[in-house]
Order: structure tokens, then C-alpha cells, then sequence
């Protein structure tokens, strides 16, 4: 069969394909494509793509997530896609040079996703990240072999990035990350959860004021000082994550809600310190679809009723172990919350009063309801 105007072709998971299908491919419809995922295809190696990216030279986009080892001959053979945009080699084995050939062939590349490499340290990195000027987008999850080597290598060649995940990336400390800040302002969307920020490290991101997403949970060296920088200094931010941030506070809270009134998304979850203050100052986020506050045993119906009258538009809440959140709660969501679509209310003290008057929100596809105290 000839596909000779293909633009996109997924292969996710196709484990029948192997080199020679790949071979194929290369004479159907090599000139048209753009777009080619080939994640998850364990039966090709990285002999059988360095064919096949001879032929494809339009391609824009090209995933090999958790295929095949990256050798040097192969990050060589991607210098004949000179158009190509995106790369995304997630879980992939780096063999040794491999990264280094890729920052040498793919000079053009604007986004790079290296989560959950293997292979990956703070040479061949920092190489890499030299040539790539143009970068910016970088995932560089759970790489846990980068050092404070890595990070200065990235903020002073990828001045330009827009976007830097680096959850888990546990031997960078807090020094390297204020890097971040002072030199890749024009940041919107960076991932820092489980690192070792502190709030030093947040008055320096404070500096990236189009920031709209910022995900920090599990760093717990920050606190209300730290939270109060980024609530005066970002007021695009639309998603926050302080998920497991027991240095915070309802102070810390009402800055980020006060400064960020488009909020859509905040985690919350077992920040055990929020009481209903933080809910109130919550509520006048009117464009807030997203709640989890899971495990903040100081929240009650009074702070949730706040919410629920504020926020008209939210479609997901996680209640699950606040127990002083009771029917009264659920009566306010029903009366108030029509666009909600998700909830969970395990270990509340929510009776079968409180369930009745939820059944009324006709959008609602999910509620988990395991052990009600009530």
C-alpha cells in the first residue's frame, strides 16, 4: 500500500515491526512525512533508524522513547533530518558518546526529552546542550547522574528555554538551581519536584515572571518566604504543584493566591499546615478547575463552601482525608459546583445526606467514596 502524502505515522507499541519493516517504510512515503513515533517499538535498533532517517528528510518530529540504544552512529545519521524539531529519546540506554553525536547532528532541534535515560551524565550532557542553542524545551527527568555541572552548562547555552523539567535529578543542589532563575528568564512552564530547592532558589525563579506552571512538590526546604516571591513575581502562573510541602503555610498560600488570580490548577496535597484561610484566599481564583488538597486534616466545610461558591468552573477535587469536611461541604458543591466531573471524598465525614445532594450535578462521571467516616 502507498501512502505517498502521509504527514503523521504512529507506531506506539508495535512490537511486529522491526528493521526491515522500517526498510518499507522508507520507499511508501519517505518525502511527505513529518511526524513519526516509534516509542515502545522493542524489535528495531538503532542499526535499522540510522537507515531509515536517510530517507525521511522532511521530518519534523521524531520519538524513539523506550526503542532502541543510542550509539553514536546513530545521533550521527539524524544530521540528514536537517528540519527536525523535536526529539524524544525517553528511557532510552545512552551508549557512550551517543549523546554527544546528537548535540552534534541535531544543532536545530528546539524541544529534547531525555526522561529516564540511562547513560546520561554530566559530560556528555553538558556537550550536548553546548551545541543546542535553539533549545527550548528540555526533559531531563529522573536523570540522576547530572550534577551542578549539568545545570550550568544548561543555563548558560539554553538561554532561551520556554520550558525545563528536571524532576528528581537529585545530585543538583540548591546553589545550581538559582542558575535557572538569573539566566533562563523567559521560562513558562518548570518542573523541580523532589529537588533540593530552597527558598533562596525561589527568589531567583521569581525573576522568570512569565512563568504559568511550576511544580515543586516534595521540596522541602521551601517555605511562605520562598512562596511569598513567586506569588509577587508571577502573575501568569496558572498551575502550581506544592504536593508534600510541609514547610508551608497558609501565608505562603494566600501570596501565591493573592499574586496568580488566573490560577487553574493547585496541588495542595499534604501540606498539613493549610487550614480554611488558604481556601478562602482560593476562592477568588474564579478560573480554578483543578483542587486537590488531599490529606490537609486542618481544611473544613466552612473553607471548602468558600471554594465551591468561588470557583464556579472546578471539575476535579481530591477531599480524601480531610475529615472535618462533612455534608455541609457537599451541599455547597451541589448547589454551586455544576462543571464538576471528579471527586474524591474517601475518609471524609460525608454521610448519605452529603451523597444524595452530590448526585444532583448531572456531569459528574467519577466519585470515590472509600471508607466515609460519616
Amino acid at each position: 500500500m502507498k501512502l505517498p502524502n502521509l504527514q503523521v505515522l504512529t507506531l506506539v507499541g508495535c512490537i511486529g515491526i522491526d528493521d526491515d519493516a522500517l526498510g518499507s517504510l522508507d520507499k511508501e512515503c519517505s518525502k511527505s512525512l513529518q511526524v513519526l513515533d516509534m516509542s515502545h517499538c522493542q524489535n528495531v535498533t538503532d542499526v535499522g533508524v540510522s537507515s531509515m532517517v536517510k530517507s525521511i528528510p522532511n521530518l519534523l518530529e521524531l520519538n524513539l522513547s523506550y526503542c532502541c540504544p543510542v550509539t553514536p552512529s546513530m545521533g550521527r545519521s539524524l544530521q540528514k533530518i536537517t528540519k527536525l524539531r523535536t526529539l524524544k529519546l525517553e528511557g532510552c540506554k545512552f551508549m557512550a558518546d551517543g549523546l554527544k553525536a546528537i548535540g552534534s547532528s541535531c544543532v536545530s532541534i528546539r524541544e529534547l526529552s531525555l526522561s529516564k535515560c540511562s547513560g546520561v551524565a554530566d559530560t556528555e550532557l553538558s556537550f550536548a546542550v553546548s551545541k543546542l542553542k535553539n533549545l527550548l524545551k528540555l526533559d531531563i527527568t529522573c536523570c540522576r547522574n547530572i550534577t551542578d555541572v549539568s545545570v550550568a552548562a544548561i543555563t548558560s547555552s539554553c538561554t532561551s528555554l520556554i520550558s525545563l523539567r528536571m524532576e528528581s535529578c537529585s545530585h543538583v543542589s540548591s546553589g545550581a538551581l538559582q542558575l535557572i532563575g538569573k539566566h533562563c528568564p523567559h521560562l513558562e512552564e518548570l518542573d523541580l519536584t523532589d529537588s533540593d530547592l530552597d527558598d533562596a532558589g525561589l527568589k531567583a525563579l521569581a525573576r522568570c515572571s512569565n512563568l504559568s506552571s511550576l511544580k515543586i512538590g516534595i521540596c522541602l526546604r521551601i517555605s511562605d518566604e520562598g512562596l511569598t516571591h513567586i506569588g509577587k513575581s508571577c502573575p501568569k502562573l496558572r498551575d502550581i504543584d506544592l504536593y508534600r510541602c510541609g514547610g508551608i503555610s497558609d501565608d505562603g498560600v494566600i501570596q501565591i493566591a493573592q499574586g496568580s488570580p488566573m490560577l487553574e490548577s493547585m496541588n495542595l496535597s499534604y501540606c498539613t499546615e493549610i487550614t480554611d484561610r488558604s481556601l478562602m484566599s482560593i476562592s477568588k481564583c474564579t478560573k480554578l478547575n483543578t483542587l486537590e488538597i488531599r490529606g490537609c486534616p486542618r481544611v473544613s466545610s466552612a473553607g471548602l463552601s468558600e471554594i465551591a461558591m468561588g470557583c464556579r468552573l472546578l471539575s476535579k477535587l481530591d477531599i480524601k482525608k480531610c475529615f472535618e469536611i462533612n455534608d455541609v461541604g457537599m451541599l455547597y458543591l451541589s448547589q454551586f459546583s455544576h462543571c464538576l466531573r471528579q471527586i474524591n471524598l474517601s475518609y471524609c465525614s460525608v454521610t448519605d445526606i452529603g451523597l444524595l445532594s452530590l448526585s444532583s450535578i448531572c456531569g459528574l462521571q467519577n466519585m470515590t467514596i472509600v471508607h466515609l467516616a460519616g
